[in-house]
């Protein structure tokens, strides 16, 4: 992993990710949650390829505009880039794409734990 390092991914919508199925909105489009996990896990799938075994990311921020509609059942391509690397915070810049319209933009941010540190502290283990 490195700052600059650019990515993509590609997912298939489906009724679960509408927003009448989300409840959402009352269409059969890409809802905005959905979308955001698209956006989540690419970063994801990214970051899983530069961390150590133990290691996993976890999302901590948000800042996404989502100003166009998408109809279920199509292919969203996400397109990422890792702007920076802060310690064990990873940011980057995202966007999503219905064919050639962009219908997403936005900033997400993750953070790197050791996943059996992490779980022990949410059972109470600190």
């Amino acid at each position: 992993m490195k700052v600059g390092d650019s990515f993509e991914y590609v997912f298939k919508t489906g009724h679960e990710h509408s927003a009448r199925h989300l409840g959402s909105g009352d269409v059969d489009v890409l809802s905005t949650p959905s979308m955001i996990l698209f956006m989540e896990e690419a970063c994801r799938r990214y970051s899983d390829e530069g961390l150590r075994p133990k290691e996993t990311t976890v999302g901590i921020h948000v800042d996404v505009y989502h100003f166009k509609a998408a109809p279920t059942g199509s292919e969203i391509k996400v397109r990422g880039k890792l702007l920076s690397m802060d310690g064990r915070r990873l940011t980057f810049w995202v966007e999503a794409w219905w064919g050639d319209v962009k219908i997403g933009q936005g900033l997400h941010e993750r953070y790197i734990v050791n996943r059996e540190e992490f779980i022990r502290r949410l059972r109470g283990g600190q």
